[in-house]
Protein backbone atom coordinates (compact mmCIF):
# COMPACT_ATOMS: atom_id res chain seq x y z
CA UNK A 1 0.00 0.00 0.00
CA UNK A 2 1.23 3.48 -0.90
CA UNK A 3 0.96 6.17 1.75
CA UNK A 4 -0.16 9.62 0.62
CA UNK A 5 2.14 12.30 1.98
CA UNK A 6 0.60 15.42 0.43
CA UNK A 7 -3.01 16.38 1.10
CA UNK A 8 -4.36 19.57 -0.48
CA UNK A 9 -6.58 21.34 2.06
CA UNK A 10 -9.53 23.38 0.77
CA UNK A 11 -12.16 25.61 2.34
CA UNK A 12 -15.75 25.88 1.17
CA UNK A 13 -18.66 28.15 2.09
CA UNK A 14 -20.93 25.11 1.88
CA UNK A 15 -18.62 22.20 2.65
CA UNK A 16 -21.44 19.63 2.86
CA UNK A 17 -22.54 20.51 -0.69
CA UNK A 18 -18.90 20.50 -1.84
CA UNK A 19 -18.46 16.95 -0.52
CA UNK A 20 -21.52 15.81 -2.49
CA UNK A 21 -20.23 17.51 -5.67
CA UNK A 22 -16.73 16.08 -5.35
CA UNK A 23 -18.11 12.60 -4.74
CA UNK A 24 -21.01 12.58 -7.20
CA UNK A 25 -19.44 14.56 -10.06
CA UNK A 26 -15.68 14.08 -9.82
CA UNK A 27 -15.64 10.56 -8.37
CA UNK A 28 -13.93 11.05 -5.01
CA UNK A 29 -14.82 8.69 -2.14
CA UNK A 30 -15.87 10.18 1.20
CA UNK A 31 -13.75 8.62 3.95
CA UNK A 32 -14.58 10.96 6.84
CA UNK A 33 -16.59 14.10 7.58
CA UNK A 34 -16.70 15.57 11.08
CA UNK A 35 -18.74 18.52 12.30
CA UNK A 36 -22.18 19.51 13.49
CA UNK A 37 -25.04 20.53 11.22
CA UNK A 38 -23.87 22.37 8.12
CA UNK A 39 -20.37 22.92 9.53
CA UNK A 40 -17.57 20.58 8.48
CA UNK A 41 -14.57 20.67 10.81
CA UNK A 42 -12.64 18.11 8.78
CA UNK A 43 -13.43 15.92 5.79
CA UNK A 44 -11.22 13.47 3.95
CA UNK A 45 -12.00 12.41 0.40
CA UNK A 46 -9.87 9.81 -1.35
CA UNK A 47 -9.21 9.56 -5.07
CA UNK A 48 -9.78 5.96 -6.27
CA UNK A 49 -6.48 6.01 -8.19
CA UNK A 50 -4.49 7.23 -5.16
CA UNK A 51 -4.21 10.30 -2.96
CA UNK A 52 -6.96 12.58 -1.79
CA UNK A 53 -7.98 15.97 -0.45
CA UNK A 54 -9.06 17.36 2.90
CA UNK A 55 -11.62 20.10 3.22
CA UNK A 56 -13.66 22.02 5.73
CA UNK A 57 -16.07 24.86 6.22
CA UNK A 58 -14.79 28.39 5.79
CA UNK A 59 -16.74 29.41 8.88
CA UNK A 60 -14.62 27.23 11.19
CA UNK A 61 -12.77 28.99 13.97
CA UNK A 62 -9.55 27.90 15.61
CA UNK A 63 -8.28 25.98 12.59
CA UNK A 64 -4.68 26.03 11.47
CA UNK A 65 -5.93 27.02 8.01
CA UNK A 66 -8.25 29.85 9.10
CA UNK A 67 -6.57 32.26 6.69
CA UNK A 68 -7.70 30.29 3.64
CA UNK A 69 -10.57 31.83 1.73
CA UNK A 70 -13.44 29.66 0.54
CA UNK A 71 -13.47 28.86 -3.17
CA UNK A 72 -9.79 29.55 -3.78
CA UNK A 73 -7.38 26.88 -4.95
CA UNK A 74 -6.22 24.67 -7.76
CA UNK A 75 -5.74 20.90 -7.62
CA UNK A 76 -4.26 18.55 -10.22
CA UNK A 77 -5.54 14.96 -10.12
CA UNK A 78 -3.91 12.12 -12.03
CA UNK A 79 -6.36 9.78 -13.72
CA UNK A 80 -6.11 7.09 -16.35
CA UNK A 81 -9.52 8.11 -17.72
CA UNK A 82 -9.89 11.91 -17.95
CA UNK A 83 -12.61 11.43 -20.58
CA UNK A 84 -14.94 9.79 -18.04
CA UNK A 85 -14.41 12.58 -15.49
CA UNK A 86 -14.88 15.17 -18.25
CA UNK A 87 -18.23 13.62 -19.23
CA UNK A 88 -19.48 13.83 -15.62
CA UNK A 89 -18.30 17.43 -15.26
CA UNK A 90 -20.01 18.49 -18.49
CA UNK A 91 -23.23 16.64 -17.55
CA UNK A 92 -23.23 18.44 -14.18
CA UNK A 93 -22.90 21.82 -15.92
CA UNK A 94 -19.59 22.81 -14.38
CA UNK A 95 -17.57 25.52 -16.10
CA UNK A 96 -14.67 24.24 -18.19
CA UNK A 97 -11.65 26.55 -18.17
CA UNK A 98 -9.67 24.27 -20.49
CA UNK A 99 -11.45 21.66 -22.55
CA UNK A 100 -10.21 18.11 -22.93
CA UNK A 101 -7.05 18.05 -25.03
CA UNK A 102 -3.73 16.36 -25.73
CA UNK A 103 -0.73 18.25 -24.33
CA UNK A 104 2.66 18.45 -26.03
CA UNK A 105 4.24 16.74 -22.99
CA UNK A 106 2.11 13.62 -23.49
CA UNK A 107 -0.80 14.20 -21.14
CA UNK A 108 -4.50 14.16 -21.93
CA UNK A 109 -6.66 16.25 -19.64
CA UNK A 110 -8.84 19.26 -18.88
CA UNK A 111 -9.53 21.88 -16.22
CA UNK A 112 -12.84 22.92 -14.69
CA UNK A 113 -14.15 25.03 -11.81
CA UNK A 114 -16.36 23.56 -9.12
CA UNK A 115 -19.52 25.43 -8.01
CA UNK A 116 -17.53 27.52 -5.49
CA UNK A 117 -14.73 28.37 -7.93
CA UNK A 118 -11.90 25.98 -7.09
CA UNK A 119 -10.02 24.83 -10.19
CA UNK A 120 -9.71 21.08 -10.73
CA UNK A 121 -7.38 19.73 -13.43
CA UNK A 122 -7.55 16.08 -14.43
CA UNK A 123 -4.97 14.46 -16.63
CA UNK A 124 -2.88 11.43 -17.40
CA UNK A 125 0.43 13.14 -16.56
CA UNK A 126 1.75 11.45 -13.40
CA UNK A 127 5.00 13.35 -13.08
CA UNK A 128 8.51 12.66 -14.30
CA UNK A 129 9.81 9.21 -13.33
Amino acid sequence: MTTTHIWPALRYSDARAAIRHLVDVLGFVEKAAYGDGDRVDHAELSWPEGGGVMLGSASREGSAIDALVAGVGSVYVVTEDPDAVHRRVVAAGWRLTQDLREEDYGSRGFTCRDPEGIHWSFGTYAGTP
